[in-house]
């Protein structure tokens, strides 16, 4: 029987952010491919958490720093396990080393912490991304949750380029895992362009791109598209809006704070063009995706259309200028011809770029071909090692103190 075990950082939510669609997708995966599925995690369910027991998946809910998790993990007895992101490899890394040696421990970055925080230090400072900014305190970390694990998924190819190039992580410890989506509906299932009208943006307000990116839109870009088109409306949609974000709210200059949506298709399907303009950021952009899935075209920055195209033509814009983010907006917005070949664009991109049966294969088959040699594997992993053995005499003790103060 093959046991995947599951260590969330959040219970899933895949229609709030881009992670919980992914998490799901790779769950599909795993399904398809026979694994029997427990999925656990230390943080609190929200009203907005996928009920993963619709899919037969076994849940628990963890503690930190509590040998509890030291007998489920032994009851369960996986073959694999996978953590999602590397702070739930920090906090219980050490555990399943010790308690099930031989399962095979895959971390999921979603994107780099350390890169994306990088870029929102430099945007603050406003000063051009550096060397001293990229080796900053969570790289490190990052880093050393990568060495730890047997092979690590990356969603970027512009991120496996980094790890491999300027930190020197052998590319035996990555795998390139995009979004995996099995079928692309085509646009003329939509509305069609006079069918649509208004602009969206969309993201979820915990997400520091996503935050500033309304704030940019506000101050920077918006007020420039509504001069050319006065009559349109920019719909913002987003789970956990904050205060700042409600007071940005304006009737009278068509910029409507919606919060959360509800039906992510409607939203999309409804509306003429998507905008994102990204500031900073990293990994894949899950509202790009799905706007070329709605046969939405977007404008989005070189950072939000970073690694998703492959080269190919975006389906509308990209730039960085805000006078020419605003005349593009406005020119796909009443370009009936540009917008339908931009949609076009779209669908070949999803097609090339984010096939389910393409890069899932490869990922099951990369994962049965390191548990056949998961030894030899390891020893040629010599700094993982190192780190390993480092973590379980501190990290380790350290919980374990915790644990006793608690008690």
């Amino acid at each position: 029987m093959k046991n995947l075990l599951i260590i969330g950082f959040v219970w899933p939510e895949p229609n709030t952010t881009a992670a919980g669609s992914r998490m799901l997708q790779l769950i599909e995966l795993f399904q398809d491919n026979k694994y029997n599925i427990t999925f656990v995690c230390a943080a609190s369910k929200t009203n907005k958490s996928f009920n993963l027991n619709k899919l037969n998946i076994q849940t628990f809910d963890i503690e930190l720093n509590n040998s509890s998790f030291d007998e489920l993990i032994k009851q369960l007895n996986p073959t694999l396990v996978l953590f999602d992101r590397y702070l739930t490899e920090e906090q219980f890394g050490w555990r399943v080393a010790e308690n099930c040696p031989n399962a095979l421990r895959i971390l999921d970055t979603e994107d780099l912490h350390f890169l994306r925080n990088a870029r929102q230090m430099a945007y603050k400072k406003k000063i051009p991304i550096s060397e001293n900014l990229l080796k900053n305190d969570i790289t490190k970390r990052e880093i050393a949750s990568i060495f730890r694990c047997d092979l690590t998924l990356i969603i970027s190819k512009y991120e496996i380029k980094l790890l491999k190039r300027f930190f020197g992580v052998d590319k035996s410890l990555l795998h390139y895992v995009p979004f995996l989506l099995q079928k692309v509906v085509l646009p003329n299932s939509y509305p069609s362009f006079t069918e649509r009208e208004n602009f969206i943006a969309i993201g979820n307000f915990k997400h520091a791109p996503n935050l500033d990116s309304v704030m940019y839109l506000k101050t920077n870009i918006w007020p420039l598209i509504r001069k050319d088109l006065p009559g349109t409306k920019l719909y913002i949609y987003g789970a956990y809006s904050t205060q700042k974000i409600q007071q940005l709210h304006s009737i009278k200059d068509g910029f409507l704070i919606k919060g959360w949506a509800e039906s992510i298709e409607k939203v999309f399907t409804n509306a003429r063009v998507c905008i994102a303009p990204l500031q900073f950021g990293a990994g894949l952009k899950g509202k790009l995706i799905d706007s070329m899935k709605y046969g939405t075209p977007s404008i989005t920055t070189t950072i939000g259309a970073e690694a998703m195209h492959n080269n190919l033509p975006w389906n509308g814009f990209i730039t960085n200028d805000p006078a020419d983010f605003a005349l593009k907006s406005v020119k796909l917005y009443n370009d009936e011809l540009i917008w339908r070949n931009s949609q076009q664009n779209g669908i070949k991109i999803l097609h090339k770029c984010y096939s389910k049966n393409k890069y899932g294969k490869k990922l099951i088959n990369k994962i049965n071909f390191l548990q056949k040699q998961i030894i030899e594997h390891r020893l040629n992993n010599f700094t993982g090692t190192i780190l390993m053995h480092h973590t379980l005499n501190s990290t380790k003790y350290f919980s374990k103190w915790i644990e006793e103060k608690n008690n």
